[in-house]
């Protein structure tokens, strides 16, 4: 079994020179990202293989436990007003 994450890849050319690596937000997934790419390319960005991976889907405290994509846990309450006082002294370290 691998546990290698599923992802986009989107490459412009058959011998890219570069490799970008881009992680999406809390809620989101890779294929956020592929309009990026056309977009990048448009203002002459040099031929580059794109990788793009979905983060696993976790129950996430700050969201009422709701499943989602997420990186890692945020722990802070789901009263978003005390959120910008708390959320620096509650992150999930073993998840980061």
């Amino acid at each position: 079994m691998s546990d290698a994450l599923q992802c986009v890849e989107v490459q412009t050319n058959a011998s890219p020179t570069a490799t970008v690596i881009l992680l999406h937000g809390l809620g989101a997934d890779g294929y956020d990202f592929v309009p990026v790419v056309r977009e990048l390319e448009s203002h002459g960005a040099p031929a580059a293989r794109y990788v793009f991976p979905h983060a696993p889907t976790m129950p996430v405290t700050i969201n009422g436990g709701y499943v989602m994509r997420a990186w890692y846990d945020i722990l802070a309450g789901a009263d978003t007003s005390a959120i910008s006082a708390s959320i620096g002294r509650q992150e999930d370290a073993a998840g980061i």
